[in-house]
């Protein structure tokens, strides 16, 4: 039973502490959101270069694929 309380006290003042501290930095779900947003654009950049350059390869007169 000492275990227990120990455990319990422990637990219950490192919750005090967090709740104490409220300016804790950013939540997850912003950085979250960033990220993907940021990978989209990376995507679609990435898919108009490989578009261009296709393009421009299939507009050279006698080509041939290697």
């Amino acid at each position: 039973m000492r275990l227990y309380t120990y455990l319990y006290a422990t637990v219950t003042s490192r919750l005090a502490e967090l709740r104490r501290d409220t300016e804790r930095g950013d939540s997850p779900v912003p950085t979250a959101v960033i990220i993907f947003g940021l990978v989209a654009v990376a995507m679609a950049v990435t898919t108009l270069a490989l578009t261009k350059a296709n393009n421009w390869m299939r507009a050279i007169p006698n080509n041939t694929a290697p």
